[in-house]
């Protein structure tokens, strides 16, 4: 099986070169996707022989993930490992990501750090990772611990029906809802990751607010009625009730208590507005599945 190992990077000068070197003992085909850098990542990729593809300026880690896809489709590979330039990941664990898709098991294998003993995550990091991963778990109805995880492996079905189009952190998330979405098989195994001095690129707060953010976008995509229709419900359910309440006093007293009739009208407006918003995108994206 052809195996491609793909880095999306961004100013790794630091880490590029011993990484690409530790690479080439498991597979030949190595590409790096430079997103921009302002160093010298792309010439030292190029240089030691990796295929590089440029991008002009920053777009983005799932811009970044979107030209490796690209690449191994176009060079043939059956495997595609995308694998953080950052050095947080282990070379050893390659095999382990790997192997449930050679012995067939798998389409797209997650190498997750909840399932290693090993793998000290911060507290902050970890509340941050949970949530977005109970968000991508509710949309995929799947059991995955580490939807964030970079560190991935994808066979060739896959390669060839996910096409990524976020070009934010949230394209770790787009990529499990779409697989989730064409039945391909989805695992994870247990990966070690290292945390050691500032190996990340990304404020953990702008970071997190991303991912959310373009979580919520799948989730609002895939299931419109669940993400806009039970607020709706809601937000009318809470209207009638305080309108019926703001009625009830004005009967009894004969005046109108105007903090409970204002919430309750409100309540009734932003309820009614979901609701339609519901329905319409529902329809809209049935009418849009069907034609694909």
């Amino acid at each position: 099986m052809k195996v491609a190992i793909g880095l999306p990077a961004y100013n790794e000068e630091k880490h590029i070169a011993s990484l690409i070197v530790k690479l080439k003992q498991v597979t030949d085909t190595i590409i790096v996707c430079d997103d921009g850098s302002s160093d010298l990542t792309s010439k030292i990729a190029s240089e030691l022989g990796a295929i590089t593809i440029m991008h002009q300026k920053n777009m983005g880690y799932g811009a970044a993930i979107a030209s490796l896809f690209a690449k191994a489709r176009e060079v043939g590979a059956e495997i595609l490992v995308t694998f953080d330039a950052d050095g947080q990941h282990k070379i050893e664990d390659i095999k382990t990501v790997l192997d449930p898709i050679i012995k067939n098991e798998a389409d797209v294998v997650i190498g997750s750090r909840f399932l290693s003993e090993n793998s000290k995550v911060p507290e902050y990091r970890k509340f941050g990772i949970k949530t977005i991963t109970g968000l991508t778990n509710a949309t995929t109805g799947s059991k995955i611990t580490d939807a964030q995880s970079g560190f991935r492996a994808y066979n060739r079905s896959v390669l060839e029906n996910t096409m990524p189009s976020d070009h934010g952190m949230g394209v770790s998330t787009e990529i499990l809802i779409k697989a989730s979405k064409n039945k391909f098989r989805i695992i994870e195994v247990p990966i070690t990751i290292l945390y050691e001095g500032n190996t990340s690129t990304h404020n953990p707060i702008t970071h997190g607010s991303s991912v959310i953010l373009s979580t919520l976008k799948y989730v609002a995509i895939e299931r419109p009625l669940a993400f806009y229709g039970i607020p709706g419900m809601v937000f009318l359910i809470i209207g009638i009730s305080f309108i019926a309440w703001a009625v009830q006093a004005f009967t009894e007293d004969g005046k109108i208590i105007t903090n409970i009739a204002l919430i309750g009208i409100g309540g009734v407006i932003l309820g009614t507005v979901l609701l339609i918003t519901a329905v319409i995108l529902y329809s809209i994206v049935s009418v849009v599945r069907e034609r694909k």
